[in-house]
């Protein structure tokens, strides 16, 4: 089918009421993984890439596979950048292969803010490639948080309202209390899920959640039993990304899951099978968890069956 953009994507998603699953990838089995989860449940589906996977895999090899698995498959796919920050590896992506980028600059001041992110929107669109945005800090929300401290890391509905305008960006990536990684709440997890109402319908556009890994109890369990050490780990709660997406969330970004679920199925055959050596016997099951846990995520997300806009 080819590459598509992410407004594309997005806007179908936007107007359908749905979220479409943007899953990081580092090689090629976890890109395997999730297209051939993706293909399976016919759902659009968004490739995302950090700079640290462009270090690690190379820039020429990473637009090569997934241009390639876009060709091959039945399903719009996009190519997306993920945090960037770089301006170099931005304006790369940009002239090189990817059809979306996001642009990081929620470290800065609200008013550097938009002038960095508003350049950025200014190069892709003139090369009709769509930008994400982000307004607000991304790190874990405790119990034990103050009111103060809550609210300074959150994305203000106002700023966001004017951080779209003045900007341009195709779709934005609001704090509601999500964390990267497999350490994301201690205590209760809880979006700020009213924030989120407010946000939506001031800025309108396709809104994207980071740090959205729920941490599946049984990939979890997997891991402990071969030798991992992650007991403390927990994600977002389905039934919260489920009532995230009624509110407005387009585009709910996977990373840690798919990470776990390698990582447990590697540990498995190593554990039970300490003579083999074969990468393939060693990455294919890591290859096929992944798409399992792709499956869950395509029908958490309401994105099955959307590949042709239905």
């Amino acid at each position: 089918m080819g590459l598509v953009t992410g407004k594309e994507v997005l806007e179908a998603a936007n107007r359908g009421g749905y979220a479409v699953g943007a899953f990081n990838i580092n090689n090629l089995e976890i890109l395997q993984g999730v297209v051939a989860g993706c293909v399976e449940k016919s759902s659009p589906v968004i490739i995302a890439v950090s700079e640290g996977a462009i270090n690690y895999a190379g820039f020429d090899y990473i637009v090569a596979m997934v241009r390639t698995a876009a060709e091959l498959s039945p399903i719009p796919m996009v190519l997306h950048l993920d945090h960037g920050r770089d301006k170099e590896i931005i304006s790369r992506c940009i002239h090189g292969g990817f059809t979306s980028v996001m642009i990081d600059a929620s470290h800065l001041p609200l008013e550097d803010n938009i002038r960095v992110t508003r350049r950025v929107v200014e190069m892709a669109h003139a090369e009709g490639i769509s930008v994400e945005g982000e307004l607000g800090r991304l790190q874990g929300i405790e119990e034990m948080v103050s009111v103060e401290e809550r609210e300074a890391t959150l994305t203000d509905p106002q700023e966001a309202e004017r951080f779209v305008e003045e900007t341009g960006v195709d779709f934005l990536a609001p704090a509601i209390g999500t964390s990267h990684g497999a350490f994301k709440f201690k205590g209760k997890a809880k979006l700020d899920l009213k924030r989120l109402r407010e946000i939506k319908r001031r800025v309108g556009i396709p809104l994207v959640l980071h740090g959205a890994s729920t941490v599946p109890q049984r990939i979890l369990e997997l891991v402990t039993r071969y030798g991992g050490e992650l007991k403390e780990a927990k994600g977002v709660p389905p039934e919260q990304l489920k009532e995230a997406i009624s509110l407005g969330i387009n585009k709910i970004n996977t990373d840690t899951d798919l990470r776990l679920a390698l990582t447990g199925a590697v540990r498995k055959v190593l554990a039970e099978d300490r003579g083999v050596f074969d990468p393939r016997k060693i990455l294919g099951p890591a290859r096929d968890l992944i798409r399992e846990v792709v499956h869950e995520k395509v029908d958490l997300f309401g994105s099955g069956g959307k590949a042709l806009g239905g």
